[in-house]
């Protein structure tokens, strides 16, 4: 239950307070069209909300409902790192990886 809560509020935060991910006139956006470069040129809480999104996005697709935070800070560290060397990668394949 906590986790699904936090999920709506990271997707709420992310919908509603991010401008470079709002650039579409009709609001309509998948995951998949957002480079590591886009989420990188987000600055503080909007590059973290973007990458929590990213982290909930990929644990409901696996059906999971726990997680370990040292893992998470690991792989939002190697996120970061993928996210720099290859900023065309779209941004949910990077996590992908970096969570294998």
């Amino acid at each position: 239950m906590i986790v699904r809560n936090t999920i709506y509020v990271i997707a709420t935060l992310l919908i509603a307070g991010s401008p470079a991910w709002s650039q579409e006139k009709n609001g309509n956006r998948t995951i998949e069209q957002y480079s590591c470069k886009e989420i990188m040129r987000e600055s503080g809480s909007n590059r973290e909300v973007a990458i929590a999104f990213l982290h909930g996005f990929l644990l409901g697709k696996s059906g999971a409902s726990s997680f370990n935070l040292e893992t998470l800070t690991k792989q939002t560290d190697a996120f970061l790192d993928r996210c720099l060397e290859n900023p065309n990668e779209k941004a949910v394949d990077a996590m992908v990886k970096v969570k294998s």
